[in-house]
């Protein structure tokens, strides 16, 4: 296996954490779709579109300390970065959001 099949095998991992945290059903590599917000399904683009991402930013965003903005600011703040930024900082806040309680985070 090579790195472009490494890195593909992890956003697909990663991919589906974030459905997951968002509530949506994962089934094959596809979820509902919240860039049509219609019920379609469609393969997950987390990693890859502003339309899937800024809805988990919100739901991240509602749930973040305000002692903690800071430290997740390509969250708060995801215009000024890439998404692969903004996208990896998700993945690490919700591995880290599993492991402690909810008001801490």
């Amino acid at each position: 296996m090579n790195n472009e099949d490494r890195n593909l095998i992890a956003k697909q991992h990663c991919n589906k954490l974030i459905a997951k945290f968002m509530g949506y059903e994962v089934k094959h590599g596809k979820c509902y779709s919240p860039k049509y917000n219609d019920g379609t399904i469609a393969p997950m683009q987390f990693d890859r579109s502003w339309d899937w991402l800024m809805p988990v930013l919100k739901k991240i965003s509602l749930q973040l300390h305000p002692d903690v903005y800071d430290a997740w600011r390509m969250i708060n703040r995801p215009t000024e970065y890439n998404i692969e930024n903004v996208y990896n900082q998700v993945v690490e806040f919700i591995q880290e959001y599993r492991l402690t309680p909810k008001e801490v985070v």
